[in-house]
């Protein structure tokens, strides 16, 4: 157990503390929701995850997004990686560079038990409801979160027992109403409490 994990445990336990280490979480996307999100799900103990994402880093991500200046340029995952992995450097991060497609569901994120769906694209919102939800997987998606003064408006809906969606599910981020930093960082870490309270209700559950 590293210095991470040892000030962690404090407030989870040790015994909480090694059964997330095993619980697999894919992340789709790694844009403002799932960089932030990713990086909320390390620091609450989670240290399996996969990732996915095409795209390379741009001067214009930096206002919402878990990255710095100096990795413009580099493959998001890539960055990702080294950022979480400088909060717990034992933590098993598998970072793809590619988008997400039928074909690569299964392949990427068969093994995962929970999956965040972090895209803009509402194909692959689609697909990923579509393909993981009734394969039993949790599924956490977001939807609405355009512009300033969202904190009233966003929300936590459960549509099925095993789909959470966040956001407003209206507002679109637009040129009236842009991504920034407060609105996608909190719907982020509303994504990752939504993971983490599903697997300490799961653990709590399997306890003697």
């Amino acid at each position: 157990m590293n210095a991470f994990e040892r000030g962690l445990a404090r407030y989870l336990g040790e015994g909480v503390l090694a059964f997330l280490r095993t619980v697999r979480i894919g992340v789709i996307g790694a844009g403002g929701l799932g960089s932030n999100c990713a990086m909320h799900l390390v620091r609450s103990g989670f240290a399996d995850l996969v990732l996915a994402d095409p795209d390379t880093v741009e001067p214009s991500n930096l206002n919402r997004q878990q990255f710095t200046l100096a990795q413009v340029g580099r493959p998001k995952v890539l960055a990702l990686r080294d950022n979480l992995l400088a909060v717990n450097p034992d933590a098993a991060i598998e970072a793809h560079i590619r988008a997400v497609d039928a074909d690569g569901m299964a392949e990427l994120f068969g093994a995962c038990r929970a999956v965040v769906e972090a895209v803009d694209d509402a194909r692959t919102k689609k697909l990923v409801v579509e393909t993981l939800v009734p394969a039993g997987r949790l599924v956490v998606g977001a939807s609405g979160l355009g512009g300033a003064g969202v904190a009233e408006r966003i929300r936590v809906s459960r549509p099925l027992p095993n789909l959470v969606l966040v956001g407003d599910l209206t507002t679109p981020c637009d040129a009236a109403t842009p991504p920034l930093s407060p609105g996608v960082g909190m719907a982020a870490a509303m994504q990752a409490d939504a993971v983490l309270h599903h697997f300490l209700t799961v653990y709590n559950e399997k306890k003697p």
